[in-house]
């Protein structure tokens, strides 16, 4: 898990201003820059405006009301840029069923966290889909 955090930029993506406050102090502490989104269809519009410096990491809820995580997920993999497409995406949700868990999965995100989240399971798992995007866009790179 040699992967730092400090300067990464993530998209938070949370209607409830209390959680979002939370979690955008939980990262700032750790040095990431953090834009906030209070749902969906903001959060798909930031990713498709972020062209010229990307998103590192997605931190996504999935029950907002205008549109869901699921949607602006599914939204997000179709985008024609698949640099902005292949963006890791964590779900934080309260919905924890296995149903939820794999739906999560389907949709295309990268992993499922239960709310309330804990502080080290939350920065291993983005240290985790970090690393792995990482080399994933370093082959990327190489074919171009």
């Amino acid at each position: 898990m040699g992967v730092e955090l400090k300067g990464k930029r993530v998209l938070l993506v949370e209607d409830n201003e209390l959680n979002r406050e939370l979690s955008k102090e939980i990262l700032e502490n750790e040095g990431v820059i953090v834009d906030e989104a209070e749902d969906g269809d903001v959060a798909v519009e930031k990713v498709r405006l972020s062209k010229k410096r990307p998103y590192d990491f997605i931190l996504m809820d999935i029950m907002m009301p205008r549109m869901d995580g699921y949607e602006a997920t599914i939204q997000i993999r179709a985008l024609e840029n698949k640099r902005l497409a292949a963006i890791p995406i964590i779900a934080m949700t309260a919905a924890v069923t296995p149903e939820d868990k794999l739906k999560v999965l389907e949709v295309g995100m990268n992993a499922h966290l239960s709310k309330p989240v804990a502080i080290p399971e939350l920065l291993s798992t983005i240290k985790d889909f970090l690393g792995s995007y990482q080399q994933l866009e370093g082959e990327f790179s190489k074919l171009i």
